[in-house]
């Protein structure tokens, strides 16, 4: 049986402003699902609530897999359940090597019950592993030298991600705009990279404001949200119609949320003016 990501009537404050506003969901493994939306629509919010982000409150609602109740787990219990969080903006670790960074994450997914100081996995058995990901991806050996996103082009840095879903073979992977800021050479690549990972033993949320990742990854379910919230759930042609033609016809659809967007962006503008 495939395993299931189950969010129901989730809410979640920063900072005690609410965010999210009763998003259920479900993610099974095998599956592709499209995550759409203005900017502030809660997207993001969601990703990181999800691998268990410090700063996002959950006021009300639940996440789960197979059953279990994970909010109150911290992010490292939810990546041994098999949650992955590819970052907008991956993060740079100067002085720690790609093939170290990666040996440790593996060994900590794998071994979950490894006591500090007891063996990494090892040497031989990763090395070969390591290698054999990387020529399938097409990725120079070369690049597990290198310092951790250190120098690293936008493109080399979400290649760097989809190398790390390659290694850990999350049963969820969730995907954050690994789009943005990419050319399409570099969108391509990264795609078609997800692509070949895709399988019955990973589902994945591809969060996006364009159809270019979608190209390769064809979602069976898109989903829109707006101010918070969920507010359609269509197939592909969802997404198709989102990238053509925009969210005007989502908010006319929806105007109790559009109105809340609407507030939503003017509050904001008033504070950044310093009024």
């Amino acid at each position: 049986m495939s395993s299931l990501l189950k969010i129901t009537d989730l809410h979640v404050a920063v900072d005690e402003k609410p965010i999210l506003k009763g998003v259920s969901l479900e993610l099974r493994q095998g599956e592709v699902h499209a995550l759409m939306g203005p900017n502030g629509s809660g997207k993001s919010t969601l990703a990181y609530t999800l691998v268990g982000h410090p700063k996002y409150e959950i006021t009300s609602g639940t996440i789960e897999i197979d059953g279990t109740n994970i909010n109150e787990l911290d992010p490292c219990e939810r990546a041994r359940l098999g949650l992955f969080l590819a970052f907008q903006y991956p993060v740079t670790i100067p002085g720690v090597k790609v093939a170290d960074f990666l040996r440790h994450a593996v060994t900590n997914i794998r071994n979950p019950e490894r006591k500090e100081g007891e063996g990494l996995i090892p040497m031989r058995e990763f090395r070969k592993e390591l290698k054999e990901r990387m020529e399938e991806l097409g990725m120079d050996l070369e690049f597990a030298r290198r310092y951790l996103n250190e120098g690293f082009s936008g493109g080399e840095k979400k290649r760097m991600e989809i190398l790390q879903l390659a290694m850990l073979q999350p049963k969820f992977a969730l995907l954050d705009e690994t789009d943005s800021g990419l050319d399409s050479d570099a969108v391509r690549v990264v795609s078609e990279g997800l692509k070949k990972l895709s399988g019955p033993q990973m589902g994945s949320l591809i969060i996006t404001h364009h159809e270019r990742l979608l190209e390769y990854n064809v979602p069976q379910f898109t989903h829109v949200m707006l101010a918070g919230k969920i507010v359609e759930t269509g197939n592909a042609e969802l997404a198709h119609e989102l990238h053509n033609h925009g969210y005007a016809a989502i908010r006319e659809r929806h105007p109790a949320e559009a109105a809340e967007e609407q507030e939503r962006q003017a509050k904001a503008q008033t504070a950044n003016a310093g009024f």
